[in-house]
């Protein structure tokens, strides 16, 4: 072709798009359940811009107690109903997580472990933002190790590597897996053994991995004897350890070794035919941080557990709180009301499945973060993110679970480009950088730091002269 038809042609091209830009409608079209936009000529000659957001620093509150009793829960007050990164909690009750840390205080005296399971999607795989809780739950309540962990761990973690073998299939509530009829235990999944099979766990050796979680001396495999026949033996570098299950004893079980000390690397030996759920991996007693990703889940996986299993599940573990922080995955297709209610109908099945399951644990749901998408040739927040977040909120605190806001941690509207600007988000303006979870988790737990300072105070008050006091700080 000669190069002034090539040259016509571009012309010709750009002709086309700048009548698209001039007098395609400013809302766009709608076929069917899709839009279709066309960004305008200002737009385009703008280009991509940053919003206006500015990266919050939320650090630690600094609470001091004050020789008036007033005014120092006048200072609670304002930290834990306003500033951001409280906690949303059911009728407004300050004092929702106080059986959680009466009993995490007495985890250590009564020799148990009480689990807080953290069940998320993408944003918490390899242990991202679950870690950061752990190191703040086990250095004030005791504890250690990395908690509970699959057979196989499909995704790499920072806090612990594993390996398995044997006679194994998986069989999962999502993503890849077999799928069966209930049966999938408290991680979503299970791995079914037909005779025998081998894991292996070693302290992680990632230099920001917190020490408590490099070792482990109280270990327990979580299983469904099939025919009864189920043996497991626990080996370290100096001691073997066995465990023999009653003949003809079916049914979900734990096997549990107390190990003489810690040890940074061990392997369990599994006979029988077993439905394994999990394995945890913790030091001493206190309180253990389970970080489970299902990748790609909404969060809908609950309802898809046989409602019998999952409450023994619950019960065998010492589950004392549980972690939902899902929504991400179904921004994208969330696009009219009808969509949102849906979506939200089914996360409204989910808490209430697990608070049946659970009744005795606290349950915090956490919301998506901000999410960006172009729209007009601008990155912005998707269209219906803030009436989700406010509709799961809602859902949330009806279903007497505590709501934690992302969204409003990172600034709100249009922050996740600020935040990808800043090295705190990958370019897929949806998925946190390292940097970025750590930022939240830290949050996270720093909030959960400020409501046990406050549970503290309130503990050595008369119920009476609290309700008083604090109901004079609100005027």
């Amino acid at each position: 072709m000669k190069p002034y038809k090539i040259f016509l042609f571009i012309v010709l091209i750009i002709g086309a798009l700048a009548v698209g830009c001039r007098f395609f409608p400013k809302d766009g079209i709608k076929i069917g359940n899709k839009e279709l936009h066309f960004p305008s000529l200002d737009d385009v000659l703008a280009g991509d811009q940053t919003p206006d957001v500015a990266i919050k620093e939320i650090d630690s509150v600094e609470l001091k107690h004050l020789n008036d009793l007033k005014d120092t829960l006048q200072q609670y007050r304002h930290a834990v109903t306003e500033l951001p990164g409280h906690f949303y909690l059911p009728n407004d009750d300050v004092s929702f997580f106080d059986r959680f840390f009466a009993r995490a205080e007495q985890a250590r005296a009564n020799h148990e472990v009480v689990r807080i399971l953290h069940y998320g999607d993408s944003q918490i795989e390899m242990d991202r933002i679950s870690c950061n809780i752990r190191a703040w739950f086990q250095k004030t309540f005791g504890g250690g190790g990395p908690g509970m962990v699959p057979v196989i761990q499909t995704i790499p973690s920072f806090a612990v590597s594993q390996y398995a073998s044997g006679d194994l299939t998986m069989y999962a509530s999502y993503g890849d897996g077999a799928r069966t009829n209930g049966n999938y235990g408290l991680m979503a999944k299970c791995y079914r053994m037909g005779s025998g099979a081998t894991f292996g766990a070693n302290a992680s050796r990632h230099g920001d991995t917190d020490s408590r979680v490099k070792k482990f001396s109280n270990i327990t495999v979580l299983y469904n004897d099939r025919t009864g026949n189920f043996s497991a033996t626990l080996k370290d570098r100096k001691s073997s350890y066995s465990q023999t299950q009653s003949p003809g004893l079916t049914g979900v079980h734990t096997c549990h070794w107390l190990m003489d000390s810690a040890t940074t690397s061990l392997q369990i030996s599994m006979q029988g035919s077993a439905d394994i759920y999990g394995i945890m991996l913790d030091d001493g007693y206190g309180v253990a941080v389970d970080n489970i990703p299902l990748r790609g889940s909404s969060g809908n996986q609950f309802t898809l557990i046989t409602d019998t299993l999952l409450r023994s599940c619950y019960k065998q573990a010492n589950v004392g709180m549980i972690i939902l922080q899902f929504g991400g995955n179904s921004v994208p297709v969330i696009y009219n009301d009808k969509s949102l209610s849906n979506y939200c109908q089914s996360i409204d099945k989910q808490i209430k499945r697990v608070r049946k399951t659970c009744p005795d644990a606290t349950i915090l749901f956490i919301g998506p973060s901000d999410m960006s998408t172009r729209r007009g040739g601008k990155l912005d927040t998707y269209p219906m993110l803030p009436q989700l977040i406010d509709s799961l909120r809602t859902i949330a605190l009806r279903n007497h679970a505590a709501y934690w806001d992302i969204y409003e941690v990172m600034g709100g509207q249009g922050s996740m480009v600020a935040w990808a600007h800043n090295g705190l988000a990958g370019p897929d303006y949806v998925h946190f950088t390292p940097a970025g979870a750590r930022k939240v988790g830290q949050t996270l737990a720093n909030s959960f730091a400020t409501m046990y300072e406050f549970y503290r105070t309130r503990k050595n008050m008369p119920k009476q002269q609290f309700d008083t006091l604090w109901t004079a700080t609100a005027r």
